[in-house]
């Protein structure tokens, strides 16, 4: 006899503020701040994954990799939440990019083939051990199980080149160590194509049947003159000394693009990484120099 009770799809929203990855502890409150910004549903259990506030500390290279064991202790714990958990559909508030291996790790295992990975962000984070030892450059390619190997080897659920979308890229500024976006021949859409509409994403969905898709949002996707809490908005700096590509998308534009994907398919998993709000950051470091608040 069928249940006459409605069932609920089971949402988990993840504070993860994983700075470790991209060395870098203003994640930490980036991660926290976004944790007050992004919507609250009453549909979705919130929960924090710990992780290490050593701040203080430096991030030795071990094993080819800025804070191999810490990274791995914690996303081997993140992935055992949502293991736990079960969630249908999993939000992400990071930290630095490499928040997105487990939960993407987890739904890929989920829905499996039916899943692609829309990659919004300005650069493809696909480097391997060879040519980084940061792992929020190489999370995309220990996904695949082209990266770091114990990550690759913590990654139980692969992903295809082919089931991944890279929004927003700027392909003409790729460097050597992105090399594995053309040696895959991986699919991928830049700003100025995109803001000719999202066709090209739209016949990816159908091509391949991806009746569940897993967004990947890093904010540095974004042009610094229109949304300023990225990394290439600190103040003061010399954009021209910048030694990457800096996005040039607008928050319109990945609205525009978000909501076209959610006509196509389901949306089961939104991260969003590398906040970096200045403001916030610069006030909180001049204030901790004051005795009253140590």
């Amino acid at each position: 006899m069928m249940s006459s009770k409605k069932e609920f799809s089971k949402t988990i929203r993840l504070i993860l503020p994983q700075w470790q990855g991209g060395v870098n502890p203003n994640y930490f409150l980036g991660s926290k701040i976004l944790s007050a910004i992004v919507p609250e549903s009453n549909s979705a259990k919130t929960l924090e994954v710990p992780v290490s506030q050593d701040f203080k500390e430096d991030i030795e290279v071990d094993g080819g990799i800025s804070g191999r064991k810490i990274l791995l202790n914690q996303m081997e714990l993140t992935k055992n939440i949502l293991d736990v958990q079960k969630p249908d559909r999993v939000i992400t508030l990071g930290g630095d990019c490499s928040i997105s291996e487990a939960p993407i790790d987890y739904l890929s295992g989920k829905y499996g083939k039916k899943l692609g990975i829309v990659w919004l962000d300005a650069h493809p984070d696909v480097s391997t051990d060879q040519d980084s030892n940061h792992i929020h450059e190489i999370v995309l390619a220990n996904l695949m199980h082209r990266g770091s190997n114990e990550f690759n080897q913590q990654v139980k659920n692969s992903l295809d080149s082919n089931q991944i979308m890279f929004a927003g890229l700027k392909y003409d500024d790729l460097r050597p160590m992105d090399h594995l976006v053309k040696d895959l021949n991986m699919n991928y859409v830049t700003p100025e194509q995109i803001r000719g509409g999202s066709t090209s994403i739209n016949n990816w969905i159908k091509k391949n049947n991806f009746e569940k898709i897993a967004i990947h949002f890093d904010l540095d996707v974004l042009d610094s003159n229109d949304f300023r809490s990225i990394l290439s908005a600190q103040p003061h700096i010399d954009k021209s000394s910048l030694g990457y590509a800096t996005g040039t998308m607008q928050l319109n534009e990945v609205l525009d693009v978000i909501k076209s994907i959610s006509k196509k398919s389901e949306i089961v998993g939104f991260n969003i990484a590398e906040h970096m709000p200045w403001d916030a950051i610069n006030l909180h470091n001049m204030l901790s120099e004051i005795d009253i608040f140590k």
